[in-house]
């Protein structure tokens, strides 16, 4: 294995990257805007839900109610008739609809317990259950204190202090922005790498390679290095720009210790790539396999629900996954502030993995270099 074979191939991928305009914006896309966006335009929680409230009693109770809603979690409640809600609920338009019945102050005051009815437009899972809980705790408290004719407070039996670690402020963007950022790092290494072996291989120029001095080894190196270079500064960049200055979101954690083991996900990820272009036989099949496995990587390694939450089995095969260990690593030094000392052993996991990874796609790519005449 000579190191200049790996450099020139190396050069000839960066360069095919950089004439590429298309996936020149894709990287560019991926770790700028779409980061900004999954920080800051898909809320987590309740935000702006639309409601609407149809008061047929009219009276100083309903207004009381109807003023309860308010930002951010609610939108500025809209009065509508009955008829009107059934169609605004049938089209998408209010998420919430709240219909108080006729005489619903004289009721309350009377002692009896009036019924008010709280629809749900249960296909916006976002907001549909959270917003529940938050409108009928709003109408139970303002119920209590118009009957009680004052606002009190029962005092709870045990003080509860809350200390929000990590994330004081609470804010689901910071985490949003952060697993953007590790999720389009595998995304985009896997299709890079994957993408850089078919090109040769439906262009004709991998018989170009068979005729050169060049062996498998050097040819799949020359691949890897320059995916994982491209897509090292590309989330160097997001984090340093996009993240703690765009967004002004705090890394607690040493920023190069993260990259050390973005370098082992790098050649993990990679190799995975080659790995699954030596099974398709074109662009079209290499694409369809990405949806079979980027799909339960990004969904089951821990970045959007905690890997505790799974179930055993499902845990157990996702280990074998670099995903799970470099999700798990960036956490801990970016949300807690790890050191080395904390994520060595998922540093070894990930080069475990990465070297298992290149060494089954070394054979199959061999083995494919065979089938061709070598």
């Amino acid at each position: 294995m000579r190191a200049s074979n790996i450099w020139r191939l190396g050069v000839k991928e960066l360069w095919s990257l950089v004439r590429n305009p298309a996936l020149l914006a894709l990287i560019a896309y991926a770790f700028s805007l779409q980061i900004y966006v999954a920080a800051t335009a898909v809320p987590l929680y309740l935000n702006n839900a639309p409601i609407s409230i149809v008061d047929e009693d009219v009276s100083s109770l309903s207004a009381r109610i109807a003023s309860a809603f308010y930002r951010p979690y609610f939108s500025a409640p809209k009065v509508i008739s009955l008829p009107e809600m059934n169609q605004r609920m049938d089209a998408g338009i209010d998420t919430f609809a709240l219909v108080i019945p006729p005489n619903f102050e004289r009721d309350v005051l009377a002692g009896s317990e009036p019924a008010i009815q709280f629809n749900v437009d249960a296909t916006r899972m976002t907001q549909a259950f959270t917003g529940a809980g938050y409108a009928r705790a709003i109408v139970s408290a303002e119920v209590t204190e118009f009957a009680r004719h004052y606002r009190a407070a029962e005092a709870a039996p045990v003080d509860l202090v809350l200390r929000a670690r990590f994330n004081p402020e609470l804010n689901a963007g910071w985490f949003s922005a952060m697993m953007e950022v590790i999720n389009n790092v595998s995304l985009l290494s896997v299709i890079l790498a994957g993408a850089a072996l078919i090109r040769e291989r439906e262009r004709g120029t991998i018989e170009h390679l068979l005729v050169m001095p060049v062996t498998p080894i050097e040819i799949m190196l020359a691949k890897i290095w320059p995916v994982a270079l491209a897509v090292f500064l590309a989330a160097l960049f997001a984090l340093t720009v996009v993240v703690q200055t765009w967004l002004a979101i705090p890394v607690a954690g040493s920023l190069w210790l993260l990259m050390l083991g973005l370098v082992f996900e790098l050649f993990a990820t990679a190799s995975l790539g080659i790995l699954l272009a030596t099974i398709a036989g074109s662009m079209p099949q290499f694409g369809l396999l990405l949806l079979m496995v980027l799909f339960p990587l990004q969904v089951l390694a821990g970045g959007l629900t905690p890997a505790e939450s799974m179930p055993s089995a499902v845990r157990a095969v996702m280990m074998a996954a670099p995903d799970t260990h470099f999700v798990s690593l960036s956490q801990s030094i970016l949300f807690r502030g790890a050191g080395l000392s904390a994520v060595w052993p998922q540093l070894l996991n990930l080069f475990a993995i990465g070297l298992a990874f290149f060494l089954l796609s070394l054979w199959r790519f061999r083995k494919s270099l065979r089938s061709r005449g070598r």
